[in-house]
């Protein structure tokens, strides 16, 4: 409970700004109103100095004064002038004495007569040696700001001394009477400092939503937390497009280690399909893209915060090894489809057999069988004794069984050999299998056709080449074919179109020499080059 009170009395974070702010604001007009207030008093009392020398030495210069001092009574004639001159100048008193330091003239007449050479604070034997003082003494009527000159007579000899001064109080009252003049500005600028603190304090207030310091510190704590712990790649971008936000899987799915956080988003990736998600020029939900020969499926989703938009929040799932077996299990249908189709063709074949031979005419089925037998075991042979590589077999039969049931026949050209375990396998099959499919829908729009695959392991690296007899590729397209999502198919559920020949492209292209390109000879011909060097290509 006492820990729940001390949580209800603590004011909230805008109004400690505010305090803070107007504590400030407070301080610092304080603290000016009173180091102008020094210097107005320090100037006045430099002025008042420079006043009092300057009565004095015009008290100094009436040469009344210095002929009174050899009259039986000085005082009769001094007194009465440097009173007059004490009330025109509004000094606060204009003293006159002789060599002994004895007064002739002051503001209490009771003081008339007296000498003041024995008191401390008046002394006059500097004076009476021909030099000045300005500066602040106690004297009789208190501290005050005076100046000090020699008398002189007509030949120049000092007989005595003049002392015209300013009292403090005076000074201390003409501070006083200029304060409002400093106390305006200072209660102006207060006002204006403390309107600016409350509105920093709603600005705040209205930026943290309300939320308190600890509040914020936990919202922190919790977001690390989830950023770096979800298994999706996530990417928070300005309304300019520029990274403010990103964890480590979605760096990893990039393809970068460095720091990205303030660089556009879309100068990371290549340009094409990927770059316009991204981009936010493709809408829709789970857009399959393809990064640095990574399947990804992309959602982009804009961020408004009271009606403006203040960027978008990008999430990364990687997709690669289930694109991989989604083809993997669209190949097993089409092989299931092909075994059912041959299932239905032996069954036929089976018939056939059984009538023959219930007709008499052994000889004929036994052609027959014979026939069927050396037709498929001609294609298992050409296949398995030019590709070496298990891998790449398996694909081969499995696409010749497909090709197959689709009326369709698939070749293995002249001159392919590949040797047994190839290192590289997995990208070989990536290659062909997917030119090869490409050639299989290709062809499968004339109804059949033919296709030839040759793969050749050279002294730089591995060539593969497949042609088919279908339409070809349109000359226009020939520069784009390649592009990720880029497609002339329709898409169907099995899959976004426009991967398989990007994958070729990438997969090639990462190695250093890498290439693949097509031409129409009788229909499309693919070639792809993959160089035994496994270093990898610059980016361009």
């Amino acid at each position: 409970m006492a820990s729940l009170r001390r949580h209800l009395h603590r004011p909230t974070l805008s109004t400690q700004i505010l305090l803070l702010q107007l504590s400030i604001v407070l301080v610092t007009v304080g603290v000016g109103v009173v180091i102008a207030v020094l210097a107005a008093r320090r100037e006045l009392d430099h002025a008042a100095s420079r006043r009092s020398l300057a009565i004095a030495r015009t008290v100094a210069a009436v040469p009344e004064l210095s002929d009174a001092l050899r009259l039986r009574h000085p005082a009769r004639v001094i007194d009465p002038i440097a009173e007059r001159i004490r009330r025109s100048t509004g000094a606060s008193f204009v003293v006159v004495t002789d060599r002994a330091g004895i007064r002739y003239s002051h503001p209490d007449p009771s003081l008339i007569g007296k000498s003041l050479a024995n008191d401390p604070g008046e002394p006059i034997t500097p004076i009476l040696a021909g030099h000045e003082f300005v500066g602040t003494e106690k004297g009789s009527l208190g501290r005050s700001a005076r100046a000090k000159v020699p008398l002189r007579d007509t030949s120049g000899r000092v007989v005595g001394m003049v002392s015209v001064g300013v009292l403090e109080r005076n000074i201390s009252d003409e501070v006083i009477s200029i304060l409002p003049v400093l106390l305006i500005p200072a209660a102006i600028a207060a006002l204006l400092g403390a309107a600016g603190s409350v509105l920093l304090a709603r600005r705040v207030k209205r930026q943290t939503f309300g939320l308190e310091p600890k509040e914020i510190a936990a919202l922190v704590e919790q977001r690390e937390a989830l950023l770096h712990g979800i298994r999706e790649g996530t990417v928070a971008t300005d309304a300019d497009g520029r990274i403010t936000l990103v964890n480590d899987e979605a760096k990893r799915l990039i393809g970068t280690e460095q720091d990205i956080v303030g660089q556009r988003l879309v100068d990371l990736v290549p340009v094409g399909h990927v770059r316009d998600v991204l981009a936010g020029r493709v809408e829709g939900p789970d857009n399959v893209v393809l990064v640095n020969h990574r399947v990804l499926v992309v959602n982009r989703m804009s961020v408004d915060v009271r009606g403006r938009d203040v960027g978008a929040v990008v999430t990364l799932r990687d997709r690669t090894e289930l694109e991989a077996l989604l083809r993997e299990l669209n190949d097993v249908r089409s092989l299931a489809d092909a075994l059912r189709a041959q299932e239905h063709e032996f069954s036929h074949r089976l018939h056939v057999i059984a009538g023959l031979i219930e007709l008499g005419r052994s000889t004929e089925a036994v052609e027959l069988i014979r026939k069927s037998s050396l037709v498929h075991q001609a294609l298992v042979a050409s296949i398995v004794e030019d590709v070496g590589e298990p891998t790449l077999l398996a694909l081969l039969l499995g696409k010749a069984s497909i090709a197959s049931e689709r009326g369709i026949e698939l070749q293995v050209g002249e001159g392919t050999r590949l040797p047994q375990d190839y290192p590289d396998a997995r990208e070989l099959v990536t290659v062909v299998g997917n030119l090869v499919d490409n050639a299989l829908d290709s062809v499968s729009l004339n109804g059949g056709g033919s296709i030839e695959v040759t793969i050749r392991d050279e002294a730089e690296g591995v060539l593969v080449r497949v042609s088919d007899n279908g339409p070809g590729i349109d000359p226009a397209l020939l520069d784009v074919i390649f592009r990720d999502g880029f497609t002339t198919k329709v898409a169907t559920g099995a899959g976004r179109r426009g991967l398989g020949l990007a994958l070729v492209s990438q997969t090639v292209k990462r190695r250093a020499g890498g290439w693949v390109k097509v031409e129409n000879n009788g229909g499309a011909v693919f070639t792809a080059f993959l160089p035994h060097r496994v270093e990898q290509a610059v980016a361009s």
